[in-house]
């Protein structure tokens, strides 16, 4: 692979190639013909017409509903949710619904609708506009949810989920968008339930969820000055879990940071180090690290997001206590490690 487009690009062009293929594929949202096109993922209007691709009333329990339907007479929507912080208000129709046709109808009903929900902190949105609601989906049977952090994931798994017969979570943090890697032109699937190892190391492992895969290689940088190796993996789907991956990780280095981009109580973070320390119980002992939102809401101004969100000086640094607890403190700047994402508006 020697093409190189942005993970925006990489959604627009798997939703494309989907709308070509399979006319029963169409696109709704707020915003989603929009000029600026939900960070470009929706310039799809000039080529499938307002029939295939319209912006919806700010009514999204309603809207959900329709999605419901729509996909229960036969066609394959997508439903683009630009903060997820306002999925709250579809709940009912995601989880009582959607989620649930499979089971209530004996397997003969399913509900192909993907729900691609933005997450995360821009310039500041505060306590409404930057929440990472995924561990809530997490829970309910019947959703799956994934978070892929790359170009080449995510035009690969939002194939799979446009394809998929019951609905998908598809959740992107909005640092992403403008991320860079190679992705290949052709159509292509990749499978549900496979975690991604970044980098490989050996004394620590590091997993990043979403937007914090990558924040986890930047602390990769950051521990090499300290002479640690880490090992960085993205979980990329969060249900189905790719145990197996990390576990093995976790066990051939006995230490385990988990970082989230949601509240670690009851969170993807709790759910990844239980099921690893279940995995591993028998085995080489592993210690643990989470990081993740604190107990209050998001904040708003500067200031309080560089102490609220964790980045690549945080994150080494907490894998650096683990590794050597008895060491003086270390706080790496976050700056000396290369940047990997930058967010551009507007929303």
């Amino acid at each position: 692979m020697t093409r190189v487009i942005t993970y925006g690009d990489a959604i627009r062009e798997a939703t494309e190639q989907e709308m070509l293929r399979d006319p029963s594929v169409f696109v709704y949202g707020i915003g989603v013909d929009d000029p600026k096109a939900v960070w470009g993922t929706t310039r799809l209007v000039e080529k499938f017409g307002a029939d295939r691709v319209f912006d919806t009333p700010l009514s999204e329990d309603a809207m959900t509903g329709f999605g419901v339907g729509a996909a229960l007479a036969g066609m394959r929507p997508i439903h683009v949710h630009i903060r997820m912080d306002f999925l709250m208000l579809a709940v009912n129709q995601l989880v009582n619904l959607a989620a649930k046709y499979r089971y209530s109808t004996g397997g003969a009903i399913g509900v192909p609708l993907v729900v691609r929900a933005v997450i995360g902190k821009s310039w500041g949105q505060g306590p409404q506009h930057s929440q990472g609601l995924h561990a809530l989906f997490m829970h309910i049977p019947g959703l799956r949810v994934v978070a892929p952090s790359t170009p080449y994931d995510a035009k690969g798994l939002l194939t799979t989920s446009i394809r998929d017969d019951d609905p998908v979570m598809f959740v992107e943090h909005r640092l992403l968008h403008a991320v860079k890697g190679e992705v290949p032109e052709e159509q292509y699937a990749l499978p549900f339930g496979r975690a991604r190892t970044l980098a490989r190391g050996g004394e620590v492992t590091l997993v990043g969820i979403s937007y914090y895969a990558l924040e986890c290689l930047r602390a990769r940088h950051l521990l090499a000055e300290q002479g640690i190796s880490a090992e960085v993996i993205d979980p990329v789907t969060l249900t189905p879990l790719d145990v197996e991956t990390i576990a093995a990780s976790a066990r051939r280095t006995g230490n385990l940071v988990v970082v989230d981009c949601g509240w670690t109580a009851a969170g993807a973070s709790a759910e990844i180090v239980s099921r690893v320390l279940e995995a591993t119980q028998d085995d080489r002992p592993v210690r643990v690290t989470r990081m993740g939102f604190a107990p209050t809401v998001c904040p708003t101004t500067p200031t309080l997001e560089d102490h609220f969100y964790a980045n690549a000086g945080t994150i080494a640094e907490a894998a650096h206590k683990l590794l050597r607890p008895r060491a003086a403190r270390w706080s790496p700047d976050a700056s000396r490690a290369p940047e990997l994402a930058a967010f551009r508006g507007p929303f």
